[in-house]
């Protein structure tokens, strides 16, 4: 599917994922100071640290398969659609906590400045608002992030400003005050607990991945390294900023959700503390957009790969899929409304998904290293680099599964995550296994109402049919002259990975090229010994004179009407003279 319009430029890029990801000081300078204490700001330190490796991670998987999905693409080229699908369901739960969250925490933020208003009638109004925008399309949505954006930054330079001169005033007194207060149990223990809360703050970090395809060229690893400035500057200078004004102890008690409009009232006065109140309102408003944004790249990406229905690709004349974001605003708002706008019990949700996610993807760098060596990429990141990340991600997330809640009448993070994360991926399950329970729906079917067999004969047809339209879709892979065992993989691979009975071997052969003649004849040969190995699998071979390139797979899709993302590769090498982005959505399988 051709995505029409002209690209997001780096601000505009940087600023749909920048305001999750920048929105994170809001709260996570509360949260870490309330898990580590005074060394709070060094548990965000550490975590700028980690963040620094993921750039990397980040970049080589993304430049070497710029298509949206994040992990779900990398996972989805590297091994099978169910482990990628595992990574979607992940993220997509993550972007449902985040915008119900968002929402309702910058609502909480308004009811603070207008007590008479009604936090979750003006929590699904906000949801409804910013539908609306990804609806209208990513352009115009862009301009409103890019506002919010820039006039967050401008509210956090502002409040730093205004401390600093009172810190220039008033001295440091607090801050040593701080420093002699004890953390609960050991320094270890404390640094553990902070960094695992600390990692929050930079959520929001893998969604410019979920639509790389509509960002301009080198556009994306530019929104890495933005990201990752403003999240190494404003977080942990924010929290030591905390405990140098206020004290530990009142920060817990009185200031865990309105920290920094607390900061704003005490070194600038009440207008301050009013404009950061309006700022929180503004940013976490623009998390919701990120949302919707990230969850339409990646829900696109899985229905053309034919894991949800063909239905949700129905776009409007702005080029935006509406079913798409209907369908998660309807989600979004049924979820808001069954927790009775008590969204702290979707945290467990929110942390557990958005780390799960990092690690899936540092995982599936490492499996692109392993498995797609040869497939030309402008950066690498180091194996001691991805496997630290990993491993601090990994500690991060048994950090979160292990704080309980503080109420005794609130279940742990972990089992608030399976409530969620259990019906979703049965969902996917059945999805991609949908050929085999329409097969066992039938013999259900016939062994259960043979008795009533004429009332069910239009079901029993129906069913029928849509079997063998799902496997009637023909692949296609072009192969250069594989040997047979590279050609056994590739049906191997189909007859796991995809629900056909028909599949066109194809190559391209060059008219000045001498051993042509003989390349043809093997494979001829070689093909003849798979159709009789693999009978259910009708194999097709073509060998077409010319030049393998973009222009000639597009040429081919329409003339067999087979569409780009159904025909596969294996992994080209450092000569190959096209990007990968260039072919439209072949796949690699090899």
């Amino acid at each position: 599917m051709k995505k029409s319009g002209k690209k997001l430029g780096e601000l505009a890029a940087t600023a749909i994922c920048g305001n999750d990801i920048s929105s994170s000081v809001l709260y996570v300078s509360a949260l870490s100071i309330i898990y580590a204490g005074k060394y709070a700001w060094i548990t965000l330190l550490i975590v700028a640290l980690v963040l620094f490796l993921f750039r990397k991670i980040y970049a080589e998987v993304v430049c070497a398969l710029p298509l949206n999905g994040g992990a779900y693409n990398a996972l989805l080229n590297t091994t099978s659609k169910f482990m990628a699908s595992f990574a979607a369901t992940l993220t997509i739960l993550s972007y449902m906590a985040t915008s119900v969250i968002s929402a309702n925490e910058a609502m909480r933020y308004m009811h603070g400045l207008w007590s008479s208003e009604p936090v979750i009638l003006s929590t699904v109004v906000l949801l409804l608002i910013f539908a609306l925008l990804a609806i209208l399309g990513i352009k115009e949505s862009s301009k409103v992030a890019i506002g919010i954006f820039i006039f967050h930054l401008v509210s956090m330079v502002l409040l730093i400003g205004f401390i600093f001169y009172y810190l220039f005033d008033n001295g440091f007194s607090t801050f040593y005050e701080n420093w002699k207060v004890p953390v609960g149990g050991s320094v270890t223990t404390a640094i553990f607990l902070g960094f695992s809360a600390s990692m929050l703050g930079i959520s929001g970090f893998e969604s410019s991945a979920n639509y790389v395809e509509e960002q301009g060229r080198g556009v994306f690893v530019k929104t890495l390294k933005n990201m990752w400035v403003i999240v190494s500057i404003i977080n942990p200078l924010m929290a030591f900023l905390a405990i140098s004004i206020i004290a530990i102890p009142e920060i817990k008690e009185l200031h865990t959700e309105t920290l920094l409009s607390q900061m704003g009232r005490i070194s600038g006065g009440n207008w301050l503390a009013w404009v950061i109140s309006v700022d929180a309102i503004i940013v976490l408003s623009g998390a919701v957009l990120t949302s919707f944004v990230g969850v339409t790249g990646l829900l696109e990406r899985m229905t053309l790969d034919r894991i949800l229905p063909p239905f949700f690709l129905k776009r409007n004349k702005r080029n935006s899929s509406y079913r798409i974001i209907i369908l998660f605003l309807l989600i979004s708002i049924s979820v808001l409304l069954i927790t009775k706008g008590k969204v702290e019990v979707l945290a467990g949700v929110y942390t557990i998904s958005f780390l799960s996610v990092m690690g899936l993807f540092a995982i599936g760098n490492i499996l692109l290293k392993v498995k797609r060596s040869k497939l030309p990429r402008q950066y690498k990141a180091s194996w001691i680099s991805v496997l630290i990340a990993l491993a601090a991600v990994t500690v991060a997330l048994i950090g979160n599964i292990s704080m309980e809640s503080t109420s005794s009448d609130m279940p742990s993070n972990f089992k608030i995550f399976l409530e969620y994360f259990i019906p979703g991926i049965i969902f996917i399950i059945i999805m991609l296994n949908r050929l085999t329970i329409l097969r066992l729906l039938l013999r259900l079917l016939r062994n259960v109402f043979d008795p009533i067999r004429e009332l069910f004969l239009k079901l029993h047809v129906s069913i029928n049919h849509t079997i063998e339209r799902i496997s009637s879709q023909e692949f296609v892979f072009f192969t250069r002259g594989d040997n047979i065992k590279n050609l056994n993989r590739v049906l191997l691979y189909i007859m796991k990975n995809e629900s056909t009975k028909k599949l066109k071997i194809v190559t391209v052969i060059n008219s000045k090229e001498t051993d042509a003649e003989s390349i043809i004849e093997n494979l001829i040969k070689d093909i003849d010994f798979l159709n009789k190995e693999y009978p259910e699998i009708m194999i097709e071979f073509e060998h077409i004179k010319g030049k393998f390139s973009p222009d000639l797979v597009r040429q081919l899709s329409k003339k067999w009407n087979i569409p780009i993302n159904f025909m596969f590769i294996g992994s080209p090498g450092d000569h190959f003279p096209y990007r990968i982005e260039e072919l439209g959505g072949v796949r690699l399988i090899i």
